[in-house]
């Protein structure tokens, strides 16, 4: 062995990512594969994918990986997996799915009025705290209550509920079983005592699921299992190797780029934008919104997220950027590179245009639309495409606001990951808006890392995350705030894009209530 690696997934939504990673955070080989489409629609709202393709596309990516990395593969010392999140699947007694898995992205809602009734007593108490509409908005987002209504023969079946980490865990391991920092979705799962709820718990009259359909938790570190002789002939991963339990894709990404101190915060250009923080007082970051449990022991990931993010840029690409497209294609580029070029054609604030990025609404904002206004003569699609990093970046300067406020912390560094970080524009750009330095690490694969990290650790590598964090994360590149720009995209942020929600907010429930109709 020349030096210990790890074998990280990280499942996205888009795609499925395979690393070998070094002990000082060094991605020494990868493979790819692109799930095509990353989700089905049986119906408008609905996100759905069958459980195989992941899996299926987990072990072509290691294969391929292990034909990459020849002499490397002896190395690995631990496997390690992370996931999307609140992406769910019903296992029967077999532990196969009866269904495929619901994807975060869905939107549909169970119809209450078929669920077991609230008692009189829970009514008035929810009443009086005025939760009444939180607690009826969880139940119908909660996927397990919608399966429980529309599929009763299914939901019979189910023997257990997971999330799609839990069934990936079982198929590398024979083990069902899953950390409590993957644990984020519509389950009864309280983030404070990192546990499922207690039977006591009024909150677990949300959700349709018994306690018998929960599979054991365990915390990250904690050797799953050993890969099986059924998961490595389909892998090609050496039978026995230790599957380490991790968490999920936001949280290792948070660990991954160093954030383990209040007055730092990770910033996600993925799929779904998110801003987080890593602390070891627990507190809400939006009132009823858990903060969730972060990796390392004794510490939360508060958070708020944007759930379309950089999935703008792709739908941008696609929708307006042909000839983009088509250039980056003859020149053996990616079609981002060309239009990163074309942001600079561009000043701050984009001529007036101003994106409200909220195409997927998130629970707090449940009408929400994604809305472009200051449209005028002078603007083209170049412009659109600036507007929608920009926006992402006002949602998520709020999102910040909201974190200090709430914790009662001061952030004076930004560290970003994800695929939009690759680009230096975007990473000048979110400077200038936040007004503050922003930090890329040595690479954007930061879940892996973070996932590597921790493994490490389990494996007694590293003494502890700290010791590891200093080992493996690595500043590379260092953007500062423009002052003159910060000035203007301040006066937007203020005077314009904080306002901007709750005037169109009775616009949007007019909406909404003329479509369904």
């Amino acid at each position: 062995m020349k030096e210990p690696l790890v074998l990280a997934f990280d499942m996205g939504t888009q795609s499925v990512r395979a690393l070998l990673i070094n002990s000082k955070g060094e991605i020494l080989c990868k493979a790819q594969k692109i799930f095509e489409p990353p989700y089905y629609s049986a119906q408008p709202g609905w996100a759905e994918q069958k459980p195989s393709v992941y899996w299926d596309s987990l072990a072509e990516t290691s294969r391929e990986l292990r034909e990459r990395a020849q002499s490397l593969w002896n190395d690995v010392i631990a496997v390690s997996c992370a996931t999307i999140r609140d992406t769910c699947v019903c296992l029967d007694e077999n532990n196969e799915p009866v269904r495929d898995a619901i994807v975060w992205l869905d939107d549909r809602v169970a119809d209450t009025g078929a669920l077991p009734p609230l008692s009189a007593p829970v009514r008035a108490v929810l009443k009086l705290a005025r939760l009444s509409a939180l607690v009826d908005m969880q139940r119908q987002k909660s996927h397990c209550n919608w399966i429980a209504v529309n599929q009763p023969k299914i939901w019979q079946k189910t023997k257990t509920f997971a999330m799609i980490s839990t069934w990936l865990n079982c198929k590398f391991t024979g083990n069902l079983a899953d950390s409590y920092a993957g644990m984020i979705g519509h389950l009864p799962y309280d983030n404070r005592i990192r546990a499922w709820m207690k039977p006591n718990d009024m909150r677990k009259m949300v959700f349709a699921v018994d306690d018998s359909q929960l599979c054991p938790l365990v915390a990250p570190g904690t050797v799953l299992g050993e890969i099986s002789a059924e998961a490595s002939e389909k892998t090609g991963i050496p039978r026995g190797l230790p599957l380490v339990a991790t968490g999920s894709d936001k949280g290792c990404e948070t660990l991954g780029v160093s954030c383990l101190s209040e007055e730092k915060a990770a910033v996600s250009f993925g799929t779904t934008a998110t801003v987080q923080v890593s602390t070891t007082r627990y507190f809400e970051p939006t009132p009823n919104m858990p903060a969730y449990t972060a990796l390392v022991p004794g510490y939360y990931n508060p958070e708020i997220q944007i759930y379309r993010g950089y999935w703008l840029l792709s739908w941008f690409k696609k929708e307006f950027a042909a000839k983009e497209s088509v250039q980056a294609e003859s020149l053996g580029v990616s079609a981002e590179k060309l239009l990163d070029e074309r942001l600079k054609e561009i000043k701050p604030g984009c001529d007036g245009l101003i994106l409200q990025p909220y195409f997927t609404p998130a629970p707090a904002m449940l009408h929400a639309k994604g809305v472009a206004v200051g449209f005028s003569d002078c603007h083209t699609r170049i412009h659109l495409y600036r507007a929608i990093i920009e926006g992402l970046n006002f949602a998520l300067m709020q999102g910040l606001d909201t974190l200090q406020t709430r914790g009662k912390l001061k952030v004076t560094k930004l560290f970003v990951a994800g695929g939009g970080s690759k680009s230096d524009e975007v990473c000048r750009i979110t400077a200038s808006q936040f007004g503050l330095p922003v930090y890329r690490t040595q690479t954007y694969e930061a879940c892996g890392v973070g996932e590597a990290l921790t493994a490490f650790v389990a494996k007694g590598i590293f003494s502890s995350y700290e010791e590891g964090l200093r080992q493996m994360v690595q500043v590379k590149d260092e953007f500062l705030p423009d002052k003159t720009c910060s000035q203007i995209y301040r006066e937007l942020y203020e005077r314009v894009f904080l306002k901007l929600f709750n005037k169109l907010s009775p616009l949007y429930q007019e909406i909404d209530e003329i479509i369904r109709r």
